[in-house]
């Protein structure tokens, strides 16, 4: 897809998560709007996948570390042809596949991880780059992270285990908007010099706009290029614009 067919579909993603937090009437709405883009460059160009084999074994794995952001991932995933764009309308009902957090118990295809617990998937993205490489597989790993997740010690030990185990088939996004739920990151337990920290834990970090598809889709390219060295985003909000450290 051209850029801008991709920034069209990045728009109605946005629409969808609108509609379905309307319809639930409960929801997170800022992180879902905010993250549009990166789910558009990740479905519609960077991710190599099938919607209509799910459990395709030499699918790239995506890990959603955030799962209150659950909307944008359903609609990106509705919009991509893993289910009827109709179910979004379930949002959060008792008895859908569409929980408030996304769960491989619900039956959802495309759903790697059942998140929900800040902190923990990093680690998961983790298990799953040393398993592939130990089997000699080809396909990447991305996880996606809120930044106030980052102040859970297990963020650094899976960064550490990364690090040392040189994994280069990881790619991990962190949605760097300086807020989280209790108020704005510095106030509840400042993470700066966040770059610094990254690359004292031995990972390789490129800067990008996070909403900015032309420019996601060339630091993705531009880290899966990158050997030896695992690499991290980081979304950055300044000035009223949001930019991705990769």
């Amino acid at each position: 897809m051209q850029i801008a067919e991709l920034c069209k579909l990045a728009k109605q993603i946005r629409k969808d998560v609108i509609k379905s937090l309307a319809e639930a009437g409960s929801g997170h709405l800022g992180g879902s709007l905010g993250l549009a883009d990166v789910f558009t460059a990740l479905y519609f160009h960077v991710l190599n996948h099938d919607p209509k084999n799910p459990e395709w074994e030499e699918r790239d794995r995506l890990i959603l570390s955030i799962g209150h952001v659950a909307p944008v991932f359903y609609a990106t995933l509705a919009r991509s042809g893993y289910f009827d764009r109709e179910e979004l309308f379930t949002l959060r009902k008792l008895g859908s596949r569409l929980q408030g957090h996304p769960g491989r118990e619900h039956g959802l295809p495309g759903i790697e991880l059942s998140a929900g617990s800040l902190g923990q998937g990093l680690s998961v993205a983790v298990g799953l780059a040393i398993g592939a490489k130990m089997d000699n597989k080809k396909w990447q790993v991305y996880s996606i992270h809120g930044d106030g997740e980052l102040q859970e010690g297990s963020i650094w030990e899976a960064a550490m285990s990364a690090s040392h185990y040189k994994l280069d088939n990881l790619i991990s996004l962190v949605d760097r908007n300086y807020v989280q739920i209790d108020g704005r990151t510095s106030d509840v337990m400042e993470i700066e010099p966040l770059e610094e920290k990254w690359k004292s834990f031995g990972w390789n970090v490129l800067q990008c706009n996070g909403n900015d598809i032309k420019d996601l889709i060339h630091t993705y390219d531009k880290a899966k290029q990158l050997k030896k060295k695992t690499n991290s985003n980081y979304c950055k909000n300044q000035d009223g614009k949001r930019n991705c450290f990769n």
